[in-house]
């Protein structure tokens, strides 16, 4: 089987470059007047969490980050022989170093800015590529969960579940747990880096860069307790993520497209468009006239549109003041509103490849 990782074409990549910067003022009032109107779909991807300190795949040229970053395909992980055992042991294991990160990340100003549009019903939904569960995050103290699924579309699932081979699901906190216990040595380890402050890179998915000469092959992979209570052994686990080289769930697609036909515009934030997952809904709404403006760093396949409105400067430097601009006095005057335009962390990750890492010992 041949799968690829999703690439901006180079053609897209020289087109981007004559991009023209603009200034913050200029941009806010861009996209503010593209707000006012109300009723806008979002599309969100990895840009909007690196001011959460979660990097991510692709710098401001287009290019990975890191250039050695091997993902594991879905029909890896999941292969059922011998082969496929030691890809899980390798998934499982940079994962048990590398959910902890995405895990305790706190939402930043772009989260909460957008949140306030969703609050105020100016951008009613939000369909997001990333896993890390931050938007839910910046609204789950005025919604509820079932809001909250109604609002946040995850168009690549979560992190922070898990699955089974047989369709049995579980917190991921509590797959990380048994992980742990199922390896101790490697617990210790992770309570150093965590003690330390020295956790190992971390992809938007998870994943990490462990030293060459890791030693997959001794890391234990829990068996499924739903699967045992069934007399059926089974470690054929991942996380609620679409892998590269697995099929979108048809109604978390359907859904998708539902999304983008209710609303009259669509407003595209941190994303380079480059999974096609994501790429076919612009490409819908261009299709279906409707007006998109893409906000990003760094070239998308958006490019490839005429008539596509791009706005190539960071979010979180205009976001809060775009969110002000289209609420006008609501946003001091309603309380949830103007909390939500105080609120986020920043903590932009280092633009390092890789970052330093303790050997361990023995492991």
């Amino acid at each position: 089987m041949r799968v690829s990782v999703p690439t901006i074409p180079d053609a897209v990549l020289r087109t981007a470059q004559q991009q023209v910067k603009v200034t913050p003022a200029f941009a806010i009032d861009r996209i503010a007047r593209f707000l006012t109107r109300g009723n806008a779909a979002v599309i969100t991807g990895a840009g909007v969490s690196v001011d959460s300190g979660i990097r991510a795949y692709r710098g401001d040229k287009g290019a990975y980050l890191n250039p050695n970053y091997k993902p594991i395909f879905y029909h890896e992980l999941m292969d059922p022989t011998h082969r496929g055992v030691g890809f899980r042991q390798r998934y499982w294991l940079r994962s048990f170093l590398g959910y902890p990160p995405v895990r305790d990340a706190q939402p930043n100003p772009t989260h909460f800015a957008l949140a306030a549009l969703q609050y105020s019903s100016v951008t009613p939904h939000i369909i997001t590529q990333n896993v890390d569960g931050l938007h839910h995050k910046a609204i789950n103290h005025v919604w509820d969960e079932s809001r909250r699924a109604r609002g946040i579309l995850e168009l690549h699932g979560t992190l922070h579940r898990v699955t089974c081979s047989h369709g049995h699901s579980m917190d991921r906190q509590t797959f990380q747990d048994m992980l742990g216990e199922a390896n101790p040595q490697w617990k210790v380890f992770a309570d150093e880096l965590e003690r330390t402050n020295s956790r190992p890179r971390t992809n938007p998915d998870g994943d990490v860069v462990l030293p060459e000469g890791t030693r997959y092959d001794q890391f234990v992979v829990p068996e499924c307790p739903s699967c045992l209570l069934e007399n059926r052994r089974n470690s054929m686990l991942k996380p609620e993520v679409i892998f590269f080289g697995e099929s979108i769930p048809s109604q978390v697609r359907d859904r998708s497209f539902d999304i983008i036909d209710q609303h009259g515009r669509l407003l595209v934030i941190g994303s380079t468009l480059s999974t096609f997952s994501a790429f076919r809904l612009v490409k819908h709404a261009v299709e279906h006239r409707k007006p998109v403006l893409v906000l990003n760093v760094g070239p998308t396949r958006a490019h490839d549109f005429a008539g596509v409105d791009i706005v190539d400067i960071p979010a979180g430097a205009i976001i809060r003041d775009v969110v002000k601009q289209v609420l006008g006095n609501e946003a001091e005057r309603n309380h949830v509103i103007s909390k939500m335009l105080e609120s986020g962390v920043v903590k932009t990750p280092p633009d390092d490849h890789d970052d330093p890492i303790p050997r361990p010992t023995g492991l």
